[in-house]
């Protein structure tokens, strides 16, 4: 009898393991572009920052470059130096606040800790002298013994302050030359495929970027009124340090669902400092209210639209994306998830058949709302349309 393998296996098993070597071969293409780009996190992190300001800043430079005929070299410079000083002065300001705040918050904070040392030796622990240094002393020796790795520690922070400084200029050299030059770099990826597929990935990076810009605006607006709700509440309950802890809202808001947990904390532990547990708790029903409004109200109905995410989408992409790489996987894993999901969704439909860009950057495409052609005698000099799209991937 003459078997043959492929034929006698069930078509089930056939299919699940076609299924099976493909999937192994996407997966490890995928943990292959991971590492790789674990390996280039110093050059990535930077330029994947300076694409999201450049989001918010490119409508900005546009109007001054189309609108009031400014040059765009200038624009781009009233832009940057604009967002610098605006930046600056916020931090500046944030900064003298906290300065002063903490000289207050210092004095209640040693209050704290003598009451703390009241109920340890008068309370029910009845604690001596002799038992706090014997536990100071325990203290003392952890430290000498761990000298060589709080040296070696300090040393790492002290590279990664090196690291964070490196960053920061390459992300502001790469911001201008994104706004300045952000098409013609587009153009110079593009022009690296077949000339066929150009068209195609044109569009579809084109709508990928418009979902960055409406990304990072509808992330300015909640982290706007993220800031503002938690700050005004911290105001009124006489929360020290109410307009840094504000400040420190709306950067942490742009990390989706972890910097809320933080920075919600962080405002019901100065709260819990400063004025005691009821006025922690109040602060505790303040941020609850503020997150739960931005959660059921705003993230629907303004971020939803702008990218087109699943909410739970959005949590599965966080909590991967802080799995994978920490804070910063949290914190580009949601525009990812939004320039993919408008990328995958043009090519599928094949947007450039009838994509207006397209059309006015190559000639292809067909325009839908155009009245039809009256059936005309081609000359042998210009062939129809059809022959022109087709004939398009031979023409150098």
């Amino acid at each position: 009898m003459d078997f043959h393998d492929a034929d006698d296996m069930p078509y089930g098993v056939r299919l699940a393991a076609w299924w099976s070597w493909r999937f192994l071969v996407v997966a490890a293409a995928v943990g292959v572009i991971v590492w790789l780009l674990s390996q280039l996190s110093l050059l990535l992190i930077p330029v994947m920052i300076a694409a999201l300001i450049s989001g918010l800043l490119s409508p900005i430079v546009n109007v001054l470059n189309r609108k009031l005929a400014v040059p765009r070299g200038l624009a781009v410079g009233f832009t940057v130096l604009g967002f610098l000083a605006l930046v600056v002065s916020g931090l500046s300001m944030a900064g003298q606040r906290l300065s002063a705040g903490f000289a207050a918050l210092w004095n209640q904070s040693i209050a704290g800790l003598e009451q703390v040392q009241d109920w340890l030796f008068n309370g029910p622990l009845q604690l001596t002298n002799d038992d706090l240094q014997n536990v100071i002393d325990d203290a003392l020796g952890q430290l000498r013994s761990n000298a060589t790795n709080i040296l070696s520690e300090a040393i790492s922070w002290g590279s990664a302050l090196g690291q964070i400084v490196t960053g920061v200029l390459l992300a502001l050299f790469t911001l201008i030359f994104l706004l300045l030059d952000g098409r013609k770099i587009g153009l110079f990826l593009i022009n690296l495929l077949p000339l066929r597929a150009r068209p195609a990935m044109d569009g579809a990076m084109s709508r990928g970027w418009f979902s960055l810009v409406r990304y990072v605006r509808v992330q300015l607006l909640v982290a706007f009124i993220d800031a503002v709700g938690i700050g005004f509440g911290a105001f009124f309950l006489g929360v020290p340090l109410a307009m840094p802890l504000g400040v420190i809202v709306f950067v942490g808001s742009f990390i989706p669902i972890i910097g809320a947990l933080v920075t919600g904390a962080l405002a019901v532990l100065l709260a819990l400092v400063a004025n005691g547990w009821i006025n922690a708790l109040i602060m505790l029903g303040v941020v609850l209210l503020v997150q739960q409004a931005e959660s059921n109200i705003l993230q629907p109905l303004i971020m939803g639209k702008a990218v087109s995410l699943h909410p739970l989408a959005v949590v599965l992409a966080v909590a991967g994306g802080a799995m994978v790489a920490g804070i910063p996987g949290a914190l580009f894993a949601v525009p990812i998830m939004a320039v993919l999901n408008s990328v995958v969704k043009y090519l599928a439909r094949r947007g450039w058949d009838d994509d207006p860009f397209v059309r006015e950057q190559y000639g292809v495409g067909e325009d839908p709302h155009a009245p039809p052609e009256q059936p005309t005698e081609t000359s042998p000099e210009q062939p129809p349309v059809s022959r022109r799209t087709e004939n398009f991937a031979n023409e150098e």
